[in-house]
């Protein structure tokens, strides 16, 4: 297959302080072929709500404007104003009619309505490259996704993976600006 296991990963922000690190992680990882950043958002709202977009990319402008914003969408959001939301709800709604649905009814996920107002949202299009062989492997046995899910620190406790005080401060690590 032409492409790896995809996921959209939402990260939020109380106060952005963004020094690099984390694009610099996601190139790290790139280079090693372990994944790949298809589409990049940072989703900031100000104190009464509204929305501001920008593309987090290090695609050429040339190829962001043939690729387009994936995470737009499938979720609804345009780039570039009034227009680019309008874009962006017409791509959702051109697939919808098309009988093409990124999230089914009852896995609908209001990724914009979960991003607390003054605060901030990195929203990241990830193929997962290493994924792929086994993907190929489990799918040539007949194999098929049920589910996925990332496990909280907390429930790695009951299997003996992490004591209480690990599993604590990874948690306290993973929600510190949530609080």
């Amino acid at each position: 297959m032409a492409i790896g296991p995809v996921q959209l990963i939402v990260l939020g922000f109380n106060h952005p302080d963004f020094h690099g690190e984390v694009i610099a992680e996601l190139e790290k990882l790139r280079r090693s072929d372990t994944v790949r950043v298809i589409d990049a958002l940072a989703v900031y709202k100000d104190a009464r709500g509204e929305i501001g977009v920008e593309h987090l990319s290090n695609l050429s402008t040339q190829e962001a404007v043939e690729l387009g914003s994936k995470i737009g969408a499938l979720i609804g959001l345009g780039i570039d104003g009034e227009a680019g939301a309008e874009a962006g709800a017409t791509a959702g709604a051109q697939a919808a009619v098309a009988g093409l649905k990124a999230f089914g009814d009852d896995d609908a996920w209001d990724i914009l309505a979960e991003i607390p107002d003054d605060s901030a949202a990195a929203l990241l299009l990830i193929e997962h490259h290493w994924a792929v062989p086994l993907r190929d492997a489990i799918a040539r046995a007949g194999g098929f996704r049920i589910s996925d899910g990332f496990i909280s620190p907390f429930d790695l406790v009951g299997i003996g993976l992490t004591t209480a005080a690990e599993a604590k401060e990874l948690h306290d690590l993973e929600t510190a600006a949530a609080r």
